[in-house]
């Protein structure tokens, strides 16, 4: 099954693989060390089970994730090649690899990430590019739960955004689009070239982006959502256990998902059992279900870092939850008090 995403005439299915936590350690925002023959393994995987799209991005593993995304793809005839969703705009310190990326999109570096990120993946245009976060000129500080400050050298967003607008009439990109933009940004950028396409975090813990998703949907935009299992807290295979035997490197010790907000955010994730059981699915694709109902989400992406894994999320896109099952899930969202935004659309 696919559904068109947006106006960019691409027909996409429901579910996307996620490069993010096969990108290695060695950087900021690590999941972790990973092996790279079972990297490519997950994401071929994935793809001979329908998945007709990857989203990664130039930051993730400072550029492997692009080129273990481009070495899965290489040898696939053209027929049965997967759209290949990436993006831009943080900048690292090659001299400094630990350090927190910038967040950047002068013009001059837009195009340079533009033809790095072409070379690492070995294509010749990129069907969906995507500005990872608004311009402040400093660095991103995610674990800390801020997004940094704003620099007086920060690009205007009317700047950056006629530059990929640039893009797309150049051939270079077929759709553009904007992740972790606000309402007020998505509608400013609306006035200079369509937004194609949107990317907000979106999950059953993390429902803040909500407005932007109702932005989307009255502007024909599309939506496809990152995080539907909040890092894996979602996957009902997390514990307070787990969670204090991750390795020191991986972002998700520092996060407050992981740490103030775990008893709340695993309460929530035992609520699931009762409707995966009756479903005969896993805790993950009701998550993941519960995302797609959603109205105005055109799609989720789901990362994995073994084939394995993909097995337990990839039957989501064909689960249709009942009105009683996503009435459920509200009010668990609202007993557990887990993370934030509306437990229930408008």
């Amino acid at each position: 099954m696919t559904v068109t995403l947006g106006r960019t005439g691409m027909e996409i299915t429901r579910l996307g693989f996620g490069s993010w936590a096969v990108s290695g350690s060695g950087w900021a925002f690590s999941w972790g060390a990973t092996d790279d023959a079972e990297s490519v393994a997950a994401i071929r995987h994935a793809l001979d089970a329908g998945v007709n799209w990857i989203d990664t991005a130039a930051v993730y593993g400072l550029g492997h994730s692009e080129e273990l995304v481009g070495k899965a793809v290489a040898d696939l005839p053209q027929a049965d090649r997967p759209y290949i969703f990436t993006k831009l705009g943080l900048v690292w310190d090659p001299d400094n690899p630990s350090a927190s990326p910038r967040r950047i999109m002068k013009p001059d570096s837009v195009r340079r990430e533009l033809e790095d990120s072409l070379r690492r993946l070995g294509v010749d245009h990129i069907d969906l590019y995507q500005v990872h976060y608004p311009d402040t000129g400093e660095s991103l500080e995610y674990a800390g739960g801020g997004f940094g400050a704003v620099s007086p050298n920060a690009t205007p967003l009317e700047e950056y955004w006629q530059v990929m607008a640039d893009l797309k009439a150049e051939g270079k990109v077929r759709a553009i689009g904007l992740s972790n933009h606000t309402p007020d940004l998505l509608e400013a950028a609306e006035q200079i070239a369509h937004v194609d396409v949107i990317q907000p975090p979106f999950s059953a813990i993390n429902r803040s982006s909500a407005d932007e998703i109702a932005w989307a949907r009255a502007h024909e935009t599309g939506v496809i959502v990152y995080s539907p299992l909040q890092s894996g807290l979602l996957t009902g295979a997390f514990s307070a256990e787990r969670v204090a035997g991750l390795p020191a490197e991986d972002w998700r010790t520092a996060h407050h998902d992981f740490t103030t907000g775990l008893t709340a955010n695993l309460q929530l994730a035992d609520a699931l059992r009762p409707i995966a059981e009756r479903h005969g699915r896993s805790v993950a694709e009701v998550a993941i279900a519960w995302v797609l109902a959603w109205p105005g989400i055109t799609g989720a992406i789901v990362g994995a870092r073994k084939a394995a894994q993909v097995d337990g999320w990839i039957g989501a896109g064909s689960l249709e939850l009942s009105p009683a099952d996503i009435e459920e899930i509200a009010t668990a969202i609202t007993v557990s008090g887990a993370g934030r935004g509306p437990a229930r659309h408008a």
